[in-house]
């Protein structure tokens, strides 16, 4: 009975020692959960306008990170909403804006969601080779624990002719010098695919984490007969954040589908 007693209490200490003396892991330790999605001003395939929706799709599968394409803000066609602050509001986020562009009276660009907090914020207006849709870059310092990670944002030139893009990947590659000492995820929609020029020229300074990471042709184009990969989450070559898997999620809310990453800080 002594024996027991003894072996009973033993497991008791052990126990009580691993709930309270194991802290739990640490944000910048667990896995991160990235995600990059063109929302077509938040209108579906269907034609509605459904942000709730988008929201479901987000929490769903719990991006800590979510980078935006074609963000209206107080725009005619989406009844002068705030689309970015509905969202952050749905999925309980924090926000930034970065504004390319006025639109039908009100503001149109890129965006993104974070849980943790922005420590500095900017928006870059790419040069332009001809008349057309100004384009931008939104940068985003985000602060996690004791790390310090960048996200860049971006959607660029659609057009045949590639030089724009490839300017704007140049314009992309010196900002990201700016940053040397940061860990960086680059996201967008690039309207290029794989082995294009402009694929080639990212991955000069980034890795395309599906490539690392994918499996199946991570097609995000268009999201009723997906048929292209132009939607792209890339990775700074310092391996202080390192990609553990990738996949595209299906889904009518919006023209693309979203492509969601997962990292972890080494």
């Amino acid at each position: 009975m002594r024996t027991l007693r003894a072996y009973c209490c033993l497991i008791l200490v052990i126990t009580f020692s691993i709930c309270r003396g194991v802290p739990a892991s640490s944000i910048a330790q667990r896995a991160i959960r990235v995600m990059t999605y063109n929302i077509h001003h938040g209108e579906g395939t269907d034609g509605k306008i459904d942000l709730a929706r988008i929201a479901d799709l987000i929490r769903r599968e719990q991006a800590d990170i979510v980078a935006l394409q074609e963000v209206d803000r107080g725009v005619q066609r989406t009844a002068r909403r705030d689309l970015i602050g509905e969202l952050a509001a749905l999925t309980k986020m924090d926000y930034a804006f970065g504004k390319n562009i006025d639109y039908q009276g009100g503001d149109y660009g890129n965006a993104a969601l974070t849980r943790f907090p922005i420590v500095k914020q900017q928006n870059h207006h790419y040069k332009m080779l001809r008349p057309g849709e100004q384009r931008g870059l939104l940068q985003l310092v985000l602060k996690i624990e004791d790390k310090e990670l960048l996200l860049l944002n971006t959607h660029i030139d659609f057009r045949q002719d590639d030089s724009e893009r490839l300017m704007n990947v140049a314009e992309i590659n010196e900002i990201l010098k700016q940053y040397a000492r940061l860990p960086v995820i680059i996201c967008g929609d690039f309207n290029d695919t794989p082995g294009s020029l402009t694929h080639q020229r990212l991955k000069e300074s980034s890795s395309d984490v599906w490539e690392l990471v994918g499996q199946g042709d991570g097609f995000t184009f268009s999201s009723t007969r997906p048929q292209k990969r132009i939607d792209y989450v890339f990775v700074g070559k310092s391996r202080s954040i390192v990609p553990l898997k990738a996949w595209v999620v299906q889904s009518n809310a919006s023209d693309h589908l979203p492509l969601v990453a997962e990292f972890r800080f080494q």
